[in-house]
């Protein structure tokens, strides 16, 4: 006999039987189905190796790209000093860009290599290194003579084919999809009168496409616009994807984000057009400088003096001056980008923010208490600090950089779905990326007419943030009536970092007039501070100690939400809008240099700095 309790059972479960087929098609589980990125990967976009001519003739001479990724997968081994060296944790993907000029030619000709010795030119430079290391200097020189004057020596197509097959046969068989990614690429280095024009290129693909073209080099033409014509037929001829990103803005002499061509056009719309679809992103901070902003540009920028190279143009031939910067740093041209939006229709500034190191050594690392030196001649010494770029070996240099200028940033942080070449080059293309001067720190920013605080602050942020709105990268038009946007923003420390001191919402736009505007608005501080207009009512602090090199996460937070919405929104004018993550002060590599080697710096180096991340922004057009 059934009681009523085990009737009442059998019914609920012959019910639940029957709801199965309802039950796939509406599914219990929120995670079915989700296909938007969750996981954050870290890499290096711009690393030379012995094989790019500046970083083997400052003495990296032996460590090729093998060596680089080994290295960057976390493996120990020998620096350019002796001395064991490792990363602190390993990357996730990887892009080799030696220059494509004369790649491999000074280790070719310092073997030498056969194919070298089949060309008049070869044979020379062969003969010339082979009386030492003043013979080397000189071929060198003519090296550097052939970039600035754009003449291009007859050294074998043979040589130049195998070690462009080589570079894709290495990258090839460290590629571990889902677990590590090698880049194929090359960094193409226009330097006309000694502006830094270059590029970074980057394809998606493997050797069995990369290797049906060589690197376009600025012996075949210095203006970038040919390059953009040789990545379209590179994506014609092999269906496969590349782009190309710019690096150093604040080196160019004002022409790296001009209002003209190369040829001193004024820019089109089809202009605009080709330079968004080959170059997405900018390299906003590397070794040689912080190129976000400058505080001649933003005078009321409390963190706009950060890690700055400001001299002059890439080999300080030239100077440069505030009105040239408005055409050098990111920020500044993003703005310059809205202006030109309204002028043309089309915006050729809308690119997203990276980081990188333009390391010379094989070694793609970003960690102050780790500096191993940018070039060779950098390695870990007392005296590294006092040493000077650029070399006065060249013509006209009116000043030059000291290394303890040199900057130890930094890192691209990508959000994509999986750790793939696929995946992580459509997450550049869309721009959902960041910057950061060497923390992992974790940063998420969406946008949206519809959010609500309860949004930002649910476990599910990232869910709404896509079901409801736009990642960072993404675009926003046409606000409804009466609505305003709302950003919803998220950072979470390194994990083996430093504290967070506040989230930065910097904001810019163009008015009715044509004006450009940016006004920076404190959106999250950390220690239970206030926010007055906009503004932290009192800094962090420092628990920084020079004597030991050390600090303590006794202030700062560990994560910092917020939810923000614009107080000053117009849906008449366009804007965009990026997030700037600060860090708690923390000790430069400088200071660490001082404690392991025992040394005193002159008074004017930097020891304490604070670490921050920059997103790629949000653009709302009307």
């Amino acid at each position: 006999m059934i009681r009523a309790t085990e009737l009442v059972f059998l019914i609920v479960a012959l019910i639940s039987v029957d709801s199965i087929g309802a039950a796939e098609t509406v599914p219990y589980s929120p995670y079915v189905g989700r296909d938007f990125p969750v996981n954050i990967y870290w890499g290096d976009t711009h690393l030379h190796t012995s094989l790019s001519f500046d970083a083997y003739g400052d003495g990296n001479t032996t460590k090729g790209p093998d060596y680089a990724y080994r290295f960057a997968k976390g493996e120990q081994v020998e620096g350019h000093d002796g001395a064991p060296v490792r990363i602190s944790r390993p990357l996730d993907f990887l892009l080799i860009a030696d220059h494509g000029e004369y790649m491999g030619v000074v280790q070719g000709v310092a073997l030498p290599d056969k194919a070298l010795l089949t060309t008049e030119e070869g044979t020379r430079w062969s003969g010339m290194a082979s009386k030492g290391e003043e013979g080397l200097l000189q071929v060198m020189g003519e090296m550097v003579n052939d970039g600035a004057t754009g003449s291009r020596r007859d050294i074998s197509k043979n040589f130049e084919r195998s070690v462009w097959k080589s570079v894709g046969k290495v990258a090839d068989q460290h590629n571990d999809p889902g677990k590590f990614t090698a880049f194929i690429g090359y960094e193409y280095s226009s330097l006309p009168e000694g502006d830094n024009l270059h590029r970074v290129v980057m394809f998606r693909d493997g050797a069995d496409k990369t290797n049906r073209v060589l690197p376009f080099t600025l012996f075949d033409s210095e203006n970038p616009e040919h390059l953009w014509e040789y990545m379209r037929g590179y994506e014609e001829k092999t269906a496969g994807r590349v782009m190309s990103i710019p690096h150093n803005g604040n080196l160019s002499a004002g022409k790296m984000f001009a209002l003209v061509d190369f040829d001193g056009n004024l820019l089109t719309a089809d202009y605009a057009k080709r330079r968004m679809r080959w170059e997405p992103l900018t390299e906003t901070t590397q070794i040689k400088g912080d190129s976000e902003t400058h505080p001649a540009l933003s005078p009321d920028d409390e963190f706009a003096d950060f890690e700055r190279w400001d001299l002059g143009n890439l080999i300080v031939t030239k100077r440069t001056s505030p009105k040239l910067m408005q055409y050098e740093y990111s920020r500044s041209a993003l703005k310059l980008g809205l202006a030109q939006q309204q002028k043309l229709g089309l915006n050729p500034f809308k690119f997203g923010m990276i980081g990188a190191t333009d390391s010379h050594t094989s070694f793609g690392n970003a960690e102050e208490d780790n500096y191993l030196g940018k070039y060779a001649v950098a390695s870990p010494s007392a005296d590294r600090w006092d040493k000077k770029f650029p070399p006065l070996t060249i013509p006209g240099v009116l000043e030059q950089f000291t290394e303890w200028e040199s900057s130890q940033s930094g890192y691209a942080g990508v959000w994509a779905t999986e750790n793939t070449r696929e995946a992580i080059f459509d997450a550049m293309q869309r721009k959902e990326v960041y910057a950061t001067t060497g923390p992992r720190m974790t940063v998420r920013m969406f946008a949206s007419f519809d959010f609500s605080e309860g949004m930002a602050f649910s476990k599910d942020m990232p869910a709404f943030g896509y079901a409801h709105g736009v990642p960072m990268g993404g675009d926003l038009s046409n606000a409804p009536e009466g609505k305003v946007p709302g950003f919803m923003l998220s950072a979470t420390k390194d994990p083996d970092g430093a504290n967070l001191d506040r989230i930065q919402i910097v904001k810019g736009w163009v008015d009715a007039k044509g004006a450009l505007h940016e006004r920076i608005f404190d959106v999250a501080v950390s220690d239970a501070r206030e926010i007055e207009s906009g503004k932290a009512t009192s800094p962090v602090g420092t628990t920084v100690n020079l004597e030991y090199a050390t600090y303590t996460n006794t202030i700062g937070d560990a994560q910092l939400i917020a939810f923000w919405q614009d107080p000053e929104f117009d849906p008449n004018i366009p804007a965009f809008y990026y997030a700037r993550i600060i860090e708690i002060p923390t000790p430069r590599w400088t200071a660490f240099d001082e404690l392991r080697f025992g040394i005193k710096m002159d008074p004017e180096v930097t020891r304490v700095l604070q670490e921050r991340a920059y997103t790629s922004p949000i653009w709302y057009t009307p």
